[in-house]
């Protein structure tokens, strides 16, 4: 079983920075960031393979966000940078024990969901 724990979200003026973090119990493969804003489809926002560090970013993000991972903590970490007004979202991390050499960007292939973490972002 794989649990996992969010923290970092809150409010901040665009341009400004947040870090999101996720303490994962239990091993997984892929973890991903997704975020849902309201009236909209969850989106995949970046991915992190465990094992070979690949990371992948939405186009939305490139340059602004980077995820991390610290292994000691067992925690992934997604820095938000240059946040726009669009970034307002509720996210959350989601992990994948199934092997894949690339991680997946579809919600639909992650097993194992954080409890979410509201961004804001106003002008």
């Amino acid at each position: 079983q794989v649990q996992l724990v969010e923290s970092g979200g809150g409010s901040v003026q665009a341009g400004g920075s947040l870090r999101l973090s996720c303490v994962v119990s239990g091993y997984t493969y892929c973890m991903g960031w997704f975020r849902q804003a309201p009236g909209k489809e969850r989106e995949g926002v970046a991915t992190h393979h465990t094992s070979t560090g690949t990371t992948y970013y939405t186009d939305s993000v490139k340059g602004r966000f980077t995820t991390s991972r610290d292994t000691a903590k067992n925690t992934v970490y997604l820095q938000m940078n240059s946040l726009k007004l669009e970034d307002t979202a509720m996210y959350y991390c989601a992990a994948s024990r199934t092997y894949r050499r690339l991680c997946p960007s579809s919600s639909l292939d992650y097993d194992y969901w954080g409890q979410g973490t509201q961004v804001t972002v106003s002008s």
